[in-house]
């Protein structure tokens, strides 16, 4: 059973997909089940729930959390999360028998804040982040004796499925293999000018055309080095 556990829609800030269209492209994409978790809300993931109507696919209720020590999903989600700390987001997801997967730790994050033994998963492929990041997160599970995950982080709809788990069922969850593939970084961008638009701020897109270009240039250089420089 192959599942990506990090996807958004339009009730992030940063997204404007559609449940609908991330149902139709996740199965055309080879997955069984997807992970939707959208910021601070359970709402996508509700909405998607209600659409489907595949018995064959399936859509876990998820949050993506913004803690006081960094981002933390709960998944098998029925109500939303009100705490934003982060001993108390915890305790909100257990409440709900749900389970707490740790995203992108090397991201944002103050580990020193973070019990780790009440982590279910840690997200040891994201496919927004760059090698490096993913290793230490996969190093930091390993370390700890935590399962690891793979989910897309997608935010737009090609990013969908970029990275995947396969699982042996959904109530155990337990990883069997990982897929994982780098997301370009353009729907990055692509996602910082929807939030731009959501909440018309200037200052967000100024911010987003920054970064693109200058990860932009730094691609050039490379280039131009591994083509001119031995």
């Amino acid at each position: 059973m192959k599942i990506d556990f990090h996807i958004h829609t339009y009730h992030s800030p940063d997204s404007l997909m559609k449940p609908a269209r991330i149902l139709r492209i996740a199965k055309r994409r080879g997955l069984d089940g997807i992970v939707i978790c959208d910021h601070n809300t359970i709402k996508g993931g509700i909405e998607a729930q209600k659409i489907n109507d595949d018995k064959n696919f399936h859509v876990i209720v998820g949050a993506e959390i913004a803690t006081d020590a960094g981002d933390v999903t709960g998944i098998f989600l029925t109500e939303e999360i009100e705490s934003r700390n982060f001993e108390d987001v915890v305790k909100e997801i257990w409440a709900q028998n749900g389970k707490v997967i740790l995203n992108h730790p090397y991201r944002r994050h103050d580990l020193s804040k973070i019990d780790l033994s009440k982590i279910d998963f840690i997200e040891g492929y994201n496919s927004r982040l760059n090698e490096e990041d993913n290793q230490k997160a996969i190093k930091l599970a390993n370390d700890y004796g935590i399962p690891i995950i793979a989910g897309s982080d997608a935010h737009c709809y090609p990013e969908i499925g970029n990275s995947r788990t396969v699982v042996k069922d959904l109530e155990s969850l337990l990883p069997l293999n990982l897929e994982y593939k780098k997301s370009k970084q353009i729907y990055v961008t692509l996602s910082q000018y929807a939030k731009a638009f959501k909440s018309r701020s200037v200052r967000v897109f100024i911010s987003a055309t920054i970064v693109y270009i200058k990860y932009s240039a730094r691609k050039c250089i490379k280039a131009i080095k591994s083509a001119f420089v031995r």
